[in-house]
């Protein structure tokens, strides 16, 4: 156990060497002043009288808006912005922590701790997803507190928020783990997660794109890849639809299902196993 903890505390190390830490923390945090600035919201009763965005007037309309239902709307819309950002920042993060384990001499020193390979690669996984928790607990819990302080509602449905974004990181994680196991490249396993990303949500249409195809093996071959590949888009708007809950409209309440989670979470974990398989296999 003291040589996993060492190797968790390595990865932080690490983290904190190459400066990746601090640049986590002043983009998250320049972001977070950004929003508190730019948003200006009079609030007359407990109702929306005025809005600023970026200096820019917002139309209330006639009369006074409902608060509660504006903070509700905007946090719910806000939220799935920060499933994208969140997401690529962790996997810029956290991509390289494979193949800088595999370098000459890196690598030699960490099989000569008395620790197995797969507890070592699954012990730079797990560092990889606290760094990544840190940030994502730290963005939204500060967005939450300005939203908080600028119109005195709350909404605790916006923390959890943060739980179904790291849920996405841990299966994208997985699979640039896999990728940088296989081709020790940084830059390989950036670009692959974030392919995998788009191609996830484009594949959320794949009734339209099955039905403008002509073969049945294309058809075939787009539904299975749908099928195995992580359902990113489904997963941003299970963001949304949390945050807004029962008031968010029908079509977004069904992005609550499990058939998103559990397809994605069986993605990773067996990205991450065929990860590990091939970790104690390699010749170094």
């Amino acid at each position: 156990m003291r040589a996993l903890a060492a190797n968790i505390e390595d990865v932080f190390r690490e983290a904190a060497a190459r400066w990746t830490l601090v640049a986590w923390f002043i983009l998250s945090s320049l972001f977070i002043l950004i929003f508190a600035a730019a948003l200006n919201l009079d609030v007359v009763n407990g109702a929306l009288a005025g809005a600023k965005i970026f200096g820019r007037s917002v139309r209330i309309g006639h009369g006074e808006v409902d608060l509660d239902k504006l903070v509700l709307g905007f946090e719910a819309g806000f939220s799935g912005f920060l499933y994208v950002v969140g997401t690529f920042l962790a996997v810029f993060a956290t991509a390289h922590l494979v193949p800088r384990l595999q370098e000459k001499g890196t690598i030699d020193l960490y099989l000569s701790r008395p620790v197995g390979r797969v507890p070592l690669l699954l012990s730079r996984y797990f560092a990889g997803l606290l760094l990544a928790a840190a940030n994502i607990v730290y963005l939204v819990g500060a967005i939450w507190v300005a939203v908080i302080l600028k119109t005195k509602v709350v909404h605790p449905r916006f923390l959890l928020a943060a739980g179904i974004i790291l849920f996405a990181i841990a299966a994208l994680l997985a699979f640039a783990f896999l990728v940088g196991v296989a081709t020790s490249s940084t830059g390989v396993s950036i670009m692959a997660t974030f392919a995998l990303f788009f191609l996830g949500a484009i594949l959320a249409g794949h009734d339209r794109i099955e039905a403008a195809l002509s073969t049945e093996w294309a058809v075939q071959t787009v539904r299975a890849l749908y099928w195995i590949l992580p359902k990113t888009a489904e997963l941003g708007r299970a963001v949304v639809a949390l945050v807004f809950g029962n008031g968010g409209p029908g079509r977004l309440r069904e992005g609550l299902t499990l058939a998103p989670f559990l397809t994605t979470g069986l993605f990773g974990l067996g990205s991450l196993s065929l990860a590990a398989w091939l970790f104690s296999r390699k010749d170094f």
